[in-house]
């Protein structure tokens, strides 16, 4: 019960409003990760109250300024996906996007099918291998997690996206160097500060687009 009142009001404080199943599922992918955890080292986050906090709160927190700067399509990818974040929270939340996760580790990527498998989610696609030979132009938004410098995501995932797509880097502290390193026909169209309830650290989403 912990967990899922911890749960239910970090919701609330996003502003989200979700049914108890799209809630119960949320808590089995955290009980799913734990599991794996234990053998595999998916995450150096062990506690389960911490997991929903860094892992499932931190990942849906992007979903206010997403859904507001614009909409982003139903066509997603999720890029060095890890243990499926930000990718499989949003799937769970928003069945209506089709969610690619790719992912080069291979370890990483047979957790997310089995989460795919246990937690019924449909709408995710699970690809094993490096982002760059990904197929190009299929992509109406591409996300990622702490995954590289704002120059290497548009060098190694911009070729992703189909015309008028999006990149969106999640961050820590706003990356004004970074954002200063973009290369040519790149610009960002907006650098949103997040709140992440029960989490005091400074948290950016960082929208990309062509230029």
């Amino acid at each position: 019960m912990r967990l899922a009142q911890q749960l239910q009001e970090g919701l609330a404080a996003l502003g989200l409003d979700l049914p108890a199943a799209m809630q119960s599922k949320l808590l089995g992918y955290v009980a799913l990760l734990s599991k794996w955890n234990r053998t595999y080292n998916l995450t150096a986050i062990r506690d389960e109250s911490e997991m929903v906090t860094q892992h499932l709160l931190d990942s849906l927190s992007v979903l206010p300024v997403v859904q507001e700067s614009a909409p982003a399509g139903r066509r997603w990818a999720d890029v060095g996906s890890g243990a499926g974040l930000p990718g499989i929270p949003l799937a769970i939340v928003r069945p209506d996007l089709d969610m690619t996760l790719i992912e080069a580790v291979a370890k990483k990527s047979a957790f997310q099918r089995q989460a795919k498998i246990e937690l019924g989610l449909a709408n995710i696609t699970v690809v094993s291998g490096r982002v760059e030979d990904v197929p190009g132009g299929q992509f109406d938004a591409v996300v990622s997690r702490a995954f590289a410098e704002l120059a290497d995501f548009v060098s190694l995932a911009g070729h992703l996206l189909a015309p008028n797509g999006r990149l969106y880097a999640m961050k820590g502290l706003a990356p004004d160097d970074e954002m200063s390193r973009l290369p040519p026909g790149w610009a960002v169209l907006d650098c949103a500060r997040l709140s992440v309830p029960g989490s005091d650290a400074q948290r950016h989403l960082i929208v990309l687009e062509r230029v």
